[in-house]
């Protein structure tokens, strides 16, 4: 299993601190039985944390340039037609992704373009499953503006666990669709702005998985 970059300092904090706590257990008196238990439940905690940030080997389907790629893993929570931002100044459709601790949390860019803005809100840390997180929460907004000039937004939305958004592409850079984007760490949620001209393909509730499944597409007059 690979292991993603992002979670190499967590990895080597975590061991370091489960072998401090077994050491101690091993060197105060007690029983085969208490010993036992304290390293096994140790290598479930670090079996976890290396699951967490396995990093998959994903071939990407077959796009045309009209489709937009789920930017994580997870489970599909919000799907609505949304009023003007302050990134983008007309309606949008919003499509939201949670993510459990269980799914991969590494994020793709879901369509090509050029990066417009990367901008960082801190907020609070409220569960990720529920709607005003998206505005609440800490969060990082990506604007990919696409060949045609429409603009696309990517939202990294900290959960009440996640505490640290890693965002790896910069203003001003071209990025390929299927592209790393970030990284979100323990539990979070991600939301897909689209220009009304999209068809959404998926469906409230629906699993879907990040670089794989195709989230919407252009509608073709």
């Amino acid at each position: 299993m690979r292991i993603h970059p992002a979670g190499y300092s967590v990895i080597l904090k975590t061991l370091g601190i489960l072998l401090i706590i077994n050491a101690i257990v091993y060197i105060v008196p007690h029983n085969l039985l208490v010993v036992s238990l304290f390293v096994v439940a140790s290598c479930l905690v670090l079996l976890f944390v290396l699951r967490f940030f396995r990093y998959p080997n994903r071939k990407m389907p077959a796009l045309t340039d009209n489709d937009i790629l789920c930017p994580a893993d997870g489970t599909i929570v919000a799907i609505e037609e949304i009023e003007p931002s302050s990134f983008v100044n007309e309606r949008q459709i919003q499509v939201s992704i949670f993510m459990s601790c269980w799914n991969v949390h590494i994020n793709w860019m879901p369509t090509s373009g050029k990066i417009k803005q990367v901008l960082h809100f801190d907020g609070e840390f409220t569960r990720a499953i529920t709607p005003k997180s998206s505005d609440l929460n800490e969060h990082t907004a990506v604007a990919i503006t696409q060949a045609d000039g429409s603009i696309v937004l990517v939202k990294q939305v900290a959960g009440a666990v996640a505490r640290r958004i890693l965002t790896f592409v910069k203003q001003d850079e071209q990025r390929t669709v299927g592209e790393e984007l970030g990284f979100i760490r323990f539990g979070s949620r991600v939301d897909l702005f689209l220009p009304l001209n999209y068809a959404v393909k998926v469906s409230l509730g629906q699993k879907v998985s990040g670089r794989q499944t195709i989230i919407a597409s252009k509608k073709i007059n």
